[in-house]
Formats: structure tokens, sequence, C-alpha cells
């Protein structure tokens, strides 16, 4: 059984088949879509360039052909470990139906953090995490002349840049220094705010919003801590996501940032599972746990828990991967540092021109790289992460050292 109908999910279905699995797999999912993939909500479909069938997993008859018995508006309300069963409401089928399981898979996901201000509940302040929260955003964009965006990470900053594209006004309100300050540094993150600035946003930076205003119930913006109000269509929240960890913490399963899982993604009960947004997961290349939040960790970690369930030994240690698209820049990021403990950085190529690769170090030893605007080379920066040897600084910031030449000397 899996609960989350979410790429995680359906991919851990598509991977259980794949294995030569033949024996019964429920997917249940509390949303009324099937299956669907996240980024782009807020890139492509959100800017109108992707069709709406396209950000499906699957075809609707993938399920039915392959035996998935696919059961969406369906919310589990628990798990009984000791019965082995989940408690399901909603669906087709009648409240309270209880389901049995051999192995049970979570990938619940994780849902936006809410902005704890007066105001931060109206109609007409919007978050972005399901396909009809990206479909109202673009209809807002259709009609308003400025929108407001609350945080400057990567959400909120790829649906600024959406709307821009889409000829409205941005103004983005971020409490740091920078945005992406703590996953970037200083040197990176200001190419990213640069970018914006030059594309018309108005970016205000250390902002701490207080309230968000209204006229009779309508979000009309947002006021700061120093009194300052900013006038808006409509207020975008993006400050980051918390995991649905709730049915496996009433479950008596180890919850830490997310679920807990090992390297084989099994959590604290040996018959349950949990993979994508929601696990904290052992990372034998790290050797810590981390919880990844981006596309990529939903697509192929599910791989692994399939693998995992059906008694084949696994350890997942893929290198953690994202993308972003923003206006004119592409940029691709392989590898984990600490949020905040980026200050050791390398470049090679031209950071004016948006064309380079940024490695993050440390001890001398490569653990991520953000090629933006130059194409093809992530294999080589993973196979440098993977490696662990100690690099030279000026030959990595060389651009005629090829990636895979590189050594300590």
């Amino acid at each position: 059984m899996i609960v989350g109908a979410s790429l995680a999910g359906a991919k851990a279905a598509e991977a259980l088949r794949g294995h030569g699995f033949d024996g019964r797999i429920v997917l249940l999912g509390d949303e009324q879509e099937r299956p669907y993939e996240r980024p782009p909500l807020s890139k492509g479909f959100l800017q109108g360039k992707q069709e709406r069938e396209k950000i499906f997993v699957h075809p609707p008859e993938w399920y039915a052909d392959q035996r998935v018995d696919l059961r969406l508006g369906s919310t589990v309300g628990a798990i009984d470990r000791d019965r082995r069963v989940v408690t399901v409401s909603g669906g087709d089928r009648a409240g309270g139906e209880e389901i049995g399981y051999d192995k049970l898979l979570l990938t619940t996901g994780a849902s936006p953090r809410r902005l704890p201000v007066p105001g931060a509940d109206l109609d007409d302040v919007l978050y972005l995490r399901g396909v009809g929260d990206s479909e109202r955003i673009r209809q807002v964009f259709q009609t308003a002349s400025r929108v407001v965006f609350v945080g400057g990470g990567w959400i909120g900053l790829e649906v600024a840049a959406a709307a821009r594209e889409a000829g409205v006004d941005a103004t983005v309100l971020e409490a740091d220094e920078l945005p992406l300050l703590r996953v970037l540094g200083p040197r990176i993150a200001s190419v990213f705010a640069d970018l914006h600035r030059e594309h018309g946003v108005d970016l205000r930076l250390g902002a701490q919003v207080t309230e968000i205003v209204n006229d009779g119930g309508r979000a009309t913006g947002v006021r700061l801590a120093d009194g300052t109000r900013i006038d808006g269509d409509a207020v975008v929240v993006g400050i980051g996501v918390t995991p649905n960890t709730r049915l496996a913490a009433e479950a008596g399963l180890e919850v830490d940032n997310g679920i807990v899982v090992d390297a084989s993604l099994r959590t604290s009960d040996p018959d349950i599972y949990a993979a994508g947004d929601v696990a904290n997961a052992f990372h034998p290349l790290l050797g810590r746990h981390i919880r990844v939040e981006h596309w990529a960790n939903a697509l192929n970690q599910p791989q692994a828990a399939a693998r995992s369930m059906l008694g084949e030994p696994v350890a997942y240690d893929r290198v953690p991967y994202f993308f972003t698209d923003q206006y004119d820049l592409g940029m691709e990021y392989a590898g984990y540092t600490e949020p905040g403990r980026n200050d050791d950085v390398v470049v090679r190529g031209d950071l004016a021109r948006r064309e380079f690769i940024a490695f993050w170090l440390a001890d001398g030893r490569v653990l991520a790289g953000m090629n933006v605007n130059i194409w093809d080379v992530v294999e080589q920066i993973q196979g440098l992460i993977h490696s662990g040897v100690q690099v030279d600084r000026d030959r990595l910031a060389d651009p005629d050292v090829p990636l895979d030449q590189l050594t300590a000397g």
C-alpha cells in the first residue's frame, strides 16, 4: 500500500510493477487529481506554456492497466501498526473503511508553511502547492496590476518571474539580506537578486511582514514592521514547507524534520517505508540524515523504496539535484550543503554574464556544484562530489581543465 498519490507515490507503484511485484497495490491520495509533477506549477504550466495534461505522471488508463487501485479524494485517518491496517475516509468507498497492508510506503509530501500574521488566511492570500493553486495564481496574473510576494526562496522567485513574464508588477519581500542567502551564500545569491531587479522586480530585503491588510475581507497588500504599507491586488506566500508527518507521528514512528528512515528508506517499523519530501533519510555518501524537497528526489527515491519493500538490499545514495528557470537564466544544482554554511565558494566562468559553475567546498572537497547557463556538466559535477577528492582550487576555477580530470595536485 502507498499513502500519498504524489509523484513519489506513482513512481513507487511503477517501480513495484517494474521489479516484478504481482500482488495488490493500493495508492491513496487526498486530492481529486491523479498524480502529477510539481515543477511545472511554478514554471511552464503557470506561464501557460505547458498543457495541463502534460503535468501528469501517467495517463488515466495506466493505473487500471497496471492493476494499481488508485483512490483519489481518500483521506487516511490513522495507521494501526499492530493490525497492519489503515483507516480511510472519502473517495469512492464508504467512510471509515479499513484496508490491510503487508508493506506500507508513506509518500505524504509536505504542505506550505503558513504566514503567522493577521490576515494570512484571507482568500486573496495564495500559497502554491497543488495544481489548483497554480491555476488560481495564473488567473490572478491575467487581471492583477501588482502582486506582492512574501518570501524570496526558489518558489517565490520562480512565481515572481512568471508574474513579470505576464506583465504584472511584482514586489518580493525577503526577510534576509538577500534572496536565497542561506542556500547559496552572499556571492551567488547576489546573482539572483540582480537578475530580478534587472527584470523590474521591486525587491525589498530585510522586510518583516506583520500584517496582511484588507478592504472588506479582500487582501490589498501587506504592512511591514517599520509601518510601510505595500499595496497589491493579491499576495503570494512562499516561506517554505512543513513535512506531512502527522500519520507517522500518531502511529509512533520516529519523526524528526520528516519521517526518519535508513538508507533503504525503512522507518522504525520494518514494514513501513517513506520516500519523497516527507522522508528524512540517511544518506551513505554524506554520512547523515537529510530531507530533500526537490523533484529529482521524489522521482528517484521511490525506486529504491520499492526494491527495499520487495526485500532487495538497497541504499539510496544519489547526489541531490534540482533545477530552476527564471527569465533567461537556467540553472542546475547537484549536491548538498548545510543551510548557512556556504562561504567557501569557487567560481569558474563569468558571474556578470551569468554563465558559470559555482562549487561549494569543505576541507578542499566539493560538496555541491551549480551550473548556470552552462549545460551537460551535471554528471561530471556529481562524479566530483562522489569521488570525495581534494581539489586544487585554481584548477577547479579554470574552464580549460575538464571537470573529470581534477585531482588534488
